[in-house]
């Protein structure tokens, strides 16, 4: 049970009583007539069962957009439901307004809504449906919970979407100059044309040439349905928080606009995340649903405080097949990481694709360098800078076994890493 605002209220008017005549036993009996009264309003209360609880459907939402859950209530006892509604669910759900009031005739249905903004990734569950039945005097009324499942799923956020229309602009702008006058790598037959004034004469299909009364060419188009696969690094690293956000989130913004890129433009997009074990992986496909599938599988990851193990995430690479792709390795510039995890399988990756390890830098690190307020901040300076070193002197090591580096802040990297592709894109090199 509980009392409302009003027994406190009626017991405070007792003081009139207790005025006119001063004694113990009418203070006594105003307390004894408020709480019968109470006890009355208890007993007469409908019971939570009966009211009807059910949710619809939640649905999926991005994390820190908002969303909504709805309960579904129906009054299937004899007297009207007076009282409150609290749909209760975890923190990091974002509830607001999740107090309703009710009235309710026999029989009578309604529906109420809960506002639901979420501050992390991942399944979120409901917690209780708390319903508050008032009696007919509404001082005192009956209280209990009902289980109530519910999950919303929030998929990771993805700002960089932004920039997705200019990207495609480009990509369209890329198809419609496709075609080439010389066979490349990456290059795939596009038509037969007669031969113009300065075409390469090892482009002459000699076969077509001479069932025609002109010289024919072939011409080409840099290949579709290439392989593109995603490294996503879930260790230790990813845990560091950059602009006051976890790297994995930075991360996982610019594989999602990779991502959508390459499966407009007609590629197969793989995933693999990991840190000591697999813990996501997909298979590409040339379904357009690629890049939801690969929201879902990226919503549950948390970054897990351990050291990456390179050989499984690279091994898993391997079991996605054997054709040469543009793999992505979305980790942190970190020196000792990468020098005791990631460089020793560098070599036989880029033998067999194209590798590019796209990392999200820390601006913190170039603030401090440029400070030298008092001996501390010069301190600090010196360390940044000797980090900074470590963190080119390990691009370099990388560069030259084959492997591209792109080290950009948060928000710069989606954009860079998707502009770095369509400029492999348009020199046939993927």
């Amino acid at each position: 049970m509980f009392i409302s605002w009003r027994f406190p209220v009626l017991v405070l008017l007792g003081i009139g009583p207790v005025l006119l005549r001063p004694a113990d036993s009418t203070v006594w009996a105003w307390l004894v007539l408020v709480t019968l009264a109470a006890a009355v309003d208890v007993w007469l209360a409908p019971a939570r069962s009966a009211l009807h609880v059910v949710r619809r459907p939640v649905g999926r939402t991005r994390q820190g957009d908002a969303g909504s859950t709805t309960l579904g209530l129906t009054n299937t006892g004899r007297r009207t439901v007076r009282g409150v509604v609290r749909d209760a669910w975890q923190p990091s759900a974002g509830a607001s307004d999740n107090r309703h009031r009710l009235q309710l005739a026999p029989a009578a249905s309604t529906e109420v809504t809960t506002g639901l903004r979420p501050t992390r990734r991942g399944d979120l569950q409901a917690d209780r449906v708390t319903v508050r039945t008032l009696g007919p005097l509404g001082l005192a009324g009956r209280q209990g919970a009902i289980e109530v499942p519910g999950t919303l799923r929030v998929l990771p956020a993805f700002p960089s979407i932004r920039h997705l229309p200019s990207r495609l602009a480009r990509l369209r702008e890329l198809d419609g100059r496709a075609a080439v006058r010389v066979r490349g790598q990456g290059t795939e037959f596009d038509s037969l044309r007669e031969y113009v004034s300065g075409d390469d004469v090892r482009s002459v299909d000699w076969r077509a040439s001479a069932r025609s009364r002109s010289v024919v060419v072939r011409t080409w188009q840099p290949e579709r349905d290439r392989r593109l696969v995603l490294v996503l690094d879930t260790g230790r690293t990813s845990a560091g928080r950059v602009d006051d956000a976890p790297r994995l989130d930075a991360a996982m913004d610019a594989a999602l606009l990779l991502a959508t890129l390459a499966t407009r433009a007609g590629d197969r997009v793989s995933f693999v995340a990991g840190d000591l074990g697999v813990r996501s992986q997909l298979q590409g496909s040339h379904r357009r649903d690629g890049v939801e599938n690969l929201q879902d599988a990226m919503a549950g990851l948390q970054p897990v405080l351990v050291e990456t193990n390179w050989r499984r995430l690279v091994g898993a690479v391997d079991t996605l097949g054997r054709q040469r792709a543009l793999v992505v390795l979305l980790t942190a510039l970190e020196p000792s990481a990468i020098q005791s995890g990631l460089l020793p399988l560098v070599g036989p990756l880029t033998a067999r694709h194209r590798v590019l390890l796209a990392s999200v830098r820390d601006p913190e690190i170039d603030r401090l360098a440029r400070e030298r307020g008092d001996a501390q901040a010069t301190y600090a300076a010196a360390a940044a800078e000797q980090a900074g070193t470590q963190r080119d002197s390990t691009a370099r090591l990388l560069s030259t076994l084959g492997v591209e580096v792109l080290d950009a802040d948060a928000d710069d990297l989606p954009v860079r890493l998707a502009d770095h592709y369509l400029a492999l894109k348009a020199k046939g090199l993927l």
